[in-house]
């Protein structure tokens, strides 16, 4: 029996409703539960063929525990390595070298100084930072934004330097991005599960929480085949099985804000009836497919094109994989037997060797505690 867990923390609606999805297909051999641990000994492996992480950003242990368990063959996703290197310059940083249009962009050392460090520890950071040529280069109206966080929380619109000096005040010890405002004529925020399945929405950021998610769009269909595919390319070339991508779109060309979000809302309250079902659906095929491919004690972590070109020394051009299915439920019949989905024996033996190894650690943003 394959056993697909979800690691999640205080969320209601999605974990269990995804759980009862998968169990209710009745795929042979396959299965669905809350992961459960209640210990962690080096050498022992998980139980699971899957895991659906939606808590270890939070959670140090979990993610630590995460790694392990994809060292011994599960499949988690999102991958905990690549996750725990990526942030949203990364990101940004990458999307630009691969032609995909996003805003400019600048790093910023935190306001305050981090904890167990003084102004010694940053004397390889030029006094005062050069604030005219950061602003000059991005130009105001600007958005200060955390580089690593979500959910619009700490995000502040700036008119001009004075505005954000003020705001830079506020927000401590977090590493912020001062990024190029784009005047957009629509805004979507697209779900990507596995790579290929890609539902488009039109969001608002402005509105209060459970009021983002419209449900009326007239967008032009050529736009939205333009998001579905650039939204499809960036995840496969990251590697992330589940994220979620905000989209600008501005004379007609697709900006891409925000493709960090390996964990995004799920909730039925929050993204609306329509786009739960479509998240819950097309989740649960997808876990049970990869649960259907992984071989135990083997690589069965998905690595993006990004990483595999690093690997092999090969630049070669972003293709997506499949063509992306936008706002589909993907064709999974019930009761399908898991043997159905076993792996090409050459694939097995073509599994990354690499995962033995930890993705590098972050080094911590360079800081400082003198005013600007």
């Amino acid at each position: 029996m394959k056993k697909i867990g979800l690691l999640s923390g205080q969320e209601n609606s999605f974990p269990q409703a995804l759980i009862d999805r998968i169990n209710e297909k009745e795929v042979d051999g396959v299965t669905a539960e809350f992961v459960s641990i209640d210990k962690v000994i080096q050498g022992i492996p998980a139980d699971y063929a899957v895991i659906l992480d939606r808590i270890s950003q939070h959670v140090p242990f979990y993610r630590t525990w995460l790694k392990q368990a994809s060292l011994d063959g599960t499949a988690v996703i999102n991958n905990p390595f690549w996750w725990s290197a990526d942030d949203k310059f990364v990101n940004n940083e990458l999307a630009h070298r691969t032609g995909v249009k996003v805003p400019k962009t600048a790093l910023l050392p935190s306001r305050s100084l981090p904890e167990n460090t003084s102004d010694k520890s940053f004397h390889n950071l030029v006094y005062p930072f050069d604030w005219d040529a950061i602003f000059t280069h991005i130009g105001f109206p600007a958005y200060l934004k955390p580089y690593n966080g979500g959910g619009w929380k700490n995000v502040y619109k700036v008119h001009n330097r004075e505005e954000f000096f003020a705001q830079h005040a506020r927000t401590g010890q977090l590493v912020m991005m001062l990024q190029e405002e784009i005047a957009y004529e629509s805004y979507y925020r697209c779900y990507c599960i596995g790579g290929k399945y890609v539902r488009v929405i039109p969001y608002d950021p402005y509105q209060p929480e459970n009021q983002r998610y419209l449900q009326e769009d007239n967008g032009d269909k050529a736009i939205h085949s333009a998001i579905s595919h650039q939204v499809a390319m960036l995840n496969q070339y990251l590697g992330y099985d589940f994220n979620a991508v905000e989209i600008a779109v501005k004379g007609g060309v697709p900006y891409v804000i925000d493709f960090w979000n390996p964990s995004p809302e799920a909730d039925a309250h929050t993204i609306g009836t329509n786009n739960f079902e479509w998240v819950i659906e097309t989740m649960a095929t997808y876990l049970i497919e990869r649960a259907g491919k992984q071989v135990p004690g083997t690589d069965n972590l998905t690595w993006g094109t990004f990483l595999q070109q690093a690997i092999h020394g090969k630049q070669t051009a972003i293709v997506p994989g499949a063509t992306p299915v936008s706002a589909k439920k993907p064709d999974v019949p019930a009761k399908k037997p898991a043997a159905a989905v076993k792996p090409k024996a050459e694939k097995a033996a073509k599994a990354v060797k690499t995962a033995k190894e930890e993705a590098p650690k972050k080094a911590p943003a360079k800081k400082t505690k003198k005013k600007e």
